[in-house]
């Protein structure tokens, strides 16, 4: 395997781990037992990295990092959103 080869496939394994805590937050609308830090700090975190990655013109850096940045957004903005119904 190529250096390029495994940046492709760990990103690609990184990339998907949020999609089904954000499908099931998007069936449930519950957050309660989301922190809000997590998702914002790895929000921030893969922008970072994406960044990185577009400075060096790296595409494996670049790529691996899209999917994450808009889970973790779209779980921050459902931890605003959902957040105050959890309350009621």
């Amino acid at each position: 395997m190529t250096p390029t080869t495994i940046g492709l496939v760990a990103g690609a394994l990184t990339s998907v781990a949020g999609i089904p805590q954000v499908i099931k937050t998007l069936q449930t609308r519950h957050v309660r037992d989301i922190s809000i830090w997590q998702p914002l700090l790895l929000a921030f975190g893969v922008a970072l990295w994406m960044i990185y990655g577009i400075l060096i013109n790296d595409l494996p850096l670049i790529l691996a990092n899209i999917t994450p940045l808009i889970c973790n957004a779209i779980l921050t903005g459902m931890k605003i959103r959902y957040g105050k119904e959890d309350c009621e």
